[in-house]
């Protein structure tokens, strides 16, 4: 046994424990996200351009993330996320939180109480009415709708509170009492004990509340009376604790998922990884026997790095990132098929046991490190440029990549160093599909050429001729609910019901059954969002109630500039992925035709992916841009096995001619190629059929550019280099 297993053994027994210790109990190592516990997200906009200029040089946006960070804790949201993005821009998470209209108003009223003694001259008070309402007055409408001028010269402001609470008032209505601090008890005083028997308007944000008459001199406390609910006074006492907004908040993009379609996630997500992980198993063993049941070791090893690496980072698990640790899966068997064939190959050629292992590791390590590398660069990007969920999905599929790399490479080394050591390993034996293959895969390239451009002319056709159709509500902005009902309803019922309250021209879409509908519009401002969810609730609960009401299972809204910006950062990143992935390819393999060869490639994969969609009248949106950049990672990686090969054939045939040796690697690696490609897309497929009408399109994706990305492996990329040297470099 090798001396090196003394410390090669503590660090898989090491990575073990420690994975288990920030793993477990996975209730309270990982959070779950908005889209699998149900919750809010929001992106508000301080409106600063609102504010008086002689305060515009306060830093308004942090002062207003104070204010709602103070509201949003004492609302009791459990472990919400309160962050502050670039100048005027806020990110609010609510995990759980599904009552939008009272946790819209709690967050983004401005609650700016007013003091305003009310003027008892009625000449003053026909004047307002006539629309003359003199310098230093503004007319108002008490609770009961009757006319009040107020003065506003020495109006006091909620400034002057240090504290508010909620008490049962008349008649059992709640009252929101308040405390005054010292400032303000000693100003209170003075404006109350200079006006006994004048009425006091409370007012709060332009709206009259109450206007008592004042009896006496306050220097403590009061109370605002108004017809409130208990929830009313309770988030009215929680904001005026907090303090009022410096500026008016702008919702620019809000994600609402209800409770059940967070549950149905979570069981769609265990429901695909457990499937698509069993046929991977059942796939290795009986197509590797022994050598199989070494990889299922290292996959269920991988699987619990991942879910360390979560736990330790305090990362959010999303049902795009279960996506990318279903991805992550068959990806780690990847590496293991390398090894294996590499060491089939070196048994074929007579080597003992122990230094064909050896060899096969050795031999097949560098094809398995840059074929990794470009996916964790693909990656990066996808977090750089991703929000909420899909920079879940870039964090497990990096952690994902990071983890097969050890347990591919190192982990299940150490188990068949010790099963030699201990004498245990002898032979190893393997199934074998495919033999010896003698495809002129070069002299094809014409051909798959024009089949290339012609499917890609199709999808840009379709592209062009979607409009912005083609686009999803992340990128063009608008309103989107879901709503489930409990029977089955055709399109033409529900265009009618949304007809009968003028929502006609909603685009709608069938959502995985009848029974859930997708349900667009292109809503922009505050009004017409509240408008249009008030009508479309109206309508649906009119009509297409049963034994149970309609359900809001989700809804969704961006604005045009946060859709404009997303769009545009969602091609940047795409543009740098390749370009990125282009230049290590260029740099690994020292020449720039290889480089631009397996980028020309990767693109194609790209867009036929995107034309796919495309053609099939499916939508572009945040995790269908993951899926273009999970292709762009994954799509290299069969290629750069094939150029190691012909690096490594080069080095062996100097004087052979390229197209040959080229032909000669592709054949070598033809088996292989399929093998790879086949266990991630038993994920996909897995992820595809089993992982929820959410992930469904990103699965669809995926599953055209992988196979794609098989066709481009053996016809195109290599071909292209031919193609490349001959027109560049004819000599």
């Amino acid at each position: 046994m090798p001396s090196s297993m003394k410390w090669r053994v503590p660090v898989v027994l090491a990575a073990i424990g420690l994975s288990a210790w920030f793993a477990f109990p996975l209730s309270q190592r990982i959070n779950l996200g908005l889209d699998l516990q149900g919750g809010m997200h929001l992106i508000l906009r301080v409106d600063a351009s609102a504010v008086k200029e002689d305060v515009r040089d306060r830093d308004v946006t942090g002062v207003a993330l104070e204010i709602i960070r103070n509201r949003v804790d004492q609302f009791g949201v459990r472990e919400p996320l309160i962050q502050r993005q670039g100048s005027e821009h806020i990110l609010v998470q609510l995990p759980g939180v599904t009552d939008r209209d009272r946790a819209l108003k709690l967050i983004g009223q401005t609650a700016l109480l007013e003091f305003k003694l009310v003027a008892d001259n009625p000449r003053l008070v026909e004047r307002a009415l006539k629309g003359e309402a003199p310098q230093g007055f503004e007319l108002r409408a008490d609770e009961d709708g009757s006319p009040l001028l107020l003065d506003t010269e020495g109006a006091l402001t909620g400034a002057i509170l240090s504290d508010a609470w909620v008490e049962p008032g008349e008649l059992g209505l709640p009252d929101v009492n308040f405390r005054l601090n010292r400032d303000g008890a000693r100003a209170f005083a003075q404006l109350t004990g200079a006006n006994i028997n004048r009425r006091l308007a409370i007012v709060l944000d332009g709206t009259v509340q109450s206007a008592p008459v004042i009896q006496s001199r306050i220097a403590d406390s009061g109370r605002i009376t108004g017809r409130f609910t208990r929830e009313q006074a309770n988030d009215l006492a929680i904001v005026l604790r907090a303090g009022a907004l410096p500026a008016p908040i702008r919702v620019e993009e809000e994600r609402t998922v209800g409770p059940s379609l967070g549950r149905d996630s979570i069981r769609a997500g265990l429901a695909a990884t457990a499937i698509g992980a069993s046929l991977v198993v059942v796939f290795m063993v009986l197509y590797y026997h022994l050598a199989g049941a070494v990889a299922v070791l290292a996959l269920a090893l991988n699987l619990l790095i991942i879910l360390g690496s979560l736990g330790y980072l305090h990362a959010t698990l999303t049902l795009p990132g279960i996506a990318g640790m279903i991805l992550t899966l068959g990806m780690a068997v990847d590496a293991n098929v390398l090894i294996y064939e590499r060491i089939r190959e070196e048994l074929k050629a007579g080597r003992p046991l122990s230094s064909a292992i050896a060899a096969g590791y050795d031999k097949a390590f560098s094809a398995i490190f840059d074929s990794n590398v470009t996916t964790v660069i693909a990656a990066a990007f996808l977090y750089w440029f991703g929000t909420g969920p899909i920079r879940g999905f870039a964090t497990t599929l990096t952690a994902g990549i990071i983890a097969s790399m050890f347990t591919a490479v190192f982990v299940t080394r150490v188990v068949f160093d010790i099963l030699l050591g201990l004498g245990r390993l002898n032979r190893l034996s393997m199934a074998k599909l495919i033999g010896e293959t003698r495809i002129d895969f070069v002299g094809k390239r014409r051909l798959c050429y024009v089949l290339s451009a012609l499917v890609i002319g199709i999808g840009i056709a379709a592209f062009i001729q979607r409009g912005p159709q083609r686009y999803g509500i992340d990128f063009a902005g608008g309103l989107l609910q879901e709503y489930r009902v409990d029977h089955p309803v055709t399109a033409d019922a529900m265009r009618a019901t949304l007809r009968k309250v003028g929502l006609g021209e909603a685009v709608i879409q069938e959502f995985g059954s009848p029974t859930e509908w997708l349900i667009r519009t292109a809503d922009d401002t505050d009004a017409d969002v509240e408008r249009t969810i008030a009508l479309t609730r109206e309508a649906l609960y009119a009509d297409l109630a049963g034994t149970a009401p309609p359900e809001l299972v989700r809804m969704e809204r961006v604005g045009p500039v946060v859709g404009k910006i997303l769009r545009e950062k969602a091609w940047w990143a795409i543009a740098w992925s390749m370009v990125g992935i282009l230049l290590y390819v260029a740099f690994r393999f020292r020449h720039v035709d290889f480089g631009l060869a397996g980028g020309i490639a990767l693109l194609h994969d790209v867009v036929v992916a995107a034309g796919m969609l495309c053609l099939m009248q499916r939508p572009i949106d945040l995790i269908i841009v993951a899926g273009l950049l999970t292709i762009a990672g994954f799509s290299i990686n069969d290629t750069i096995v094939i150029y190691d090969r012909v690096r490594e054939n080069l080095r062996a045939a100097r004087k052979v001619d390229l197209g040959q040796i080229i032909n000669l690697s592709v054949n070598q690696m033809f088996s292989r190629t399929l093998l790879t490609s086949l266990t991630v897309i038993v994920e996909v497929l897995a992820l595809y059929f089993f992982g929820g009408e959410v992930l469904r399109d990103f699965a669809l994706c995926l599953l055209v550019g992988f196979i794609s990305g098989v066709y481009s492996t053996v016809y195109i990329a290599s071909a292209l280099v031919i193609t490349w040297r001959r027109a560049f470099k004819p000599s």
